[in-house]
């Protein structure tokens, strides 16, 4: 459980290191279009899916984590070193849906590993582990965005934002070869049947409609978390005034307030259900959304970031456990659904940024976005309820 959470933290700092400068770094240094932005978005996000679904079979199949980990993790260094070294449209594009999309279940199966390791645990206690997971990604976040940021502030390129990433991907690869011990944990229960017809039967558990429909609800939420990412940065650079490193330090303040009440939200699930608690955190995102959208100076969007803080402890920690708690008796599987619930809200995410800057703008985009994000958690209320 420590190299696993070790090893999420690392992750963390790849993704820190990287994603609140990737729209500047694609748009507006390499000269790519937003529409080339969002349609490269929405294929790397399928590219992502399909890779993580099948190694969640895998390692439910084989029983093991350790290997897959190994495996994927050598293709962060590939990916982020490719952009670094070789700086151009087509390496970012290429980089983006091969290596880096294969590097990003590392994610997922960590969170899988550690599932099938607290197999012993009550609900909530597995729910605060989760929580408790997931914070470590927050943490790295608290300072990475802000150090990279000062770090590269003033020169003309951030590029060297994906060289850190190729190291802390190292460095993964590092706790995951020589610190995560052997699967000896509970084993996970897989299905019957051998080649074409197990993995036929593996689809049908992750594509059935009854859990589609609850994975689009949560992805309808996680997508206003991709729209942020994207437009935040030209927003703050754009319409705000604002400069480069401020993006890094609205990303970390954000982040600090994320690891305060990401086990608040986990206890709040004690006196309601997950799908409430979802619901008030998507409709005061919406209004963060709101208020950056028509922001014009940088302490609009600082002040807006402490709601924004709040909000996503819940958005980020609370839907991984509502998702693993989707297929409980396949760890390596349902940690396939973070990755399904990532593709659908990226695509999802890049449909709304397509549609609202062809309309208007970023703006348009964000609001767009939170719109749909509390329509996707009343959908969630919803179906709990006639459940229940």
């Amino acid at each position: 459980m420590r190299a696993s959470a070790a090893a999420i933290f690392l992750y963390g700092f790849a993704g820190a290191a990287t994603s609140p400068y990737q729209s500047l770094i694609a748009i507006r240094e390499l000269g790519m279009s937003d529409r080339a932005y969002a349609v490269l978005a929405f294929a790397s996000s399928l590219a992502y899916v399909s890779m993580a679904v099948a190694v969640g079979m895998i390692s439910d199949r084989f029983q093991s984590y350790r290997r897959p980990l190994i495996f994927v993790s050598c293709f962060g260094i590939l990916g982020y070193g490719m952009v670094w070294a070789i700086p151009s449209v087509m390496t970012f594009a290429l980089a983006t849906l091969l290596p880096l999309a294969l590097f990003h279940s590392t994610n997922s199966m960590l969170f899988g590993n550690v599932r099938a390791h607290a197999a012993v645990f009550d609900a909530e206690e597995a729910r605060i582990s989760d929580a408790l997971m997931r914070m470590m990604i927050s943490l790295s976040w608290v300072v990475m965005p802000g150090a990279v940021g000062f770090l590269l502030a003033g020169r003309q390129s951030m590029l060297a934002a994906y060289l850190i990433a190729a190291l802390a991907a190292a460095a993964i690869l590092l706790v995951v070869t020589f610190w995560l011990e052997p699967d000896s944990g509970p084993k996970a229960v897989v299905t019957e049947g051998h080649g074409a017809s197990a993995v036929v039967q593996d689809l049908r558990l992750v594509f059935a409609p009854r859990l589609l429909v609850r994975v689009l609800g949560v992805a309808l939420i996680s997508q206003m978390l991709h729209i942020n990412g994207a437009v935040l940065p030209l927003i703050v650079t754009g319409s705000a005034g604002g400069q480069p490193e401020d993006v890094g330090v609205l990303v970390g303040i954000v982040a600090v307030i994320e690891v305060v009440f990401m086990l608040f939200w986990a206890r709040m699930t004690r006196n309601f259900a997950i799908t409430h608690a979802l619901m008030i955190c998507a409709m005061l995102y919406l209004g963060y959304l709101g208020a950056i959208a028509v922001a014009t100076a940088p302490w609009q969007v600082y002040l807006a970031s402490l709601v924004a803080g709040f909000a996503a402890a819940g958005m980020i920690s609370l839907p991984i456990s509502y998702l693993l708690d989707l297929i409980r008796d396949r760890p390596g599987l349902s940690a396939s659904l973070i990755a399904v619930n990532m593709f659908l809200g990226g695509g999802l995410g890049a449909g709304m940024f397509a549609l609202g800057t062809a309309l208007s703008g970023y703006g348009l985009a964000a609001v767009m976005s939170g719109i749909a994000g509390c329509f996707g958690a009343a959908t969630l209320v919803m179906l709990e309820g006639k459940r229940r």
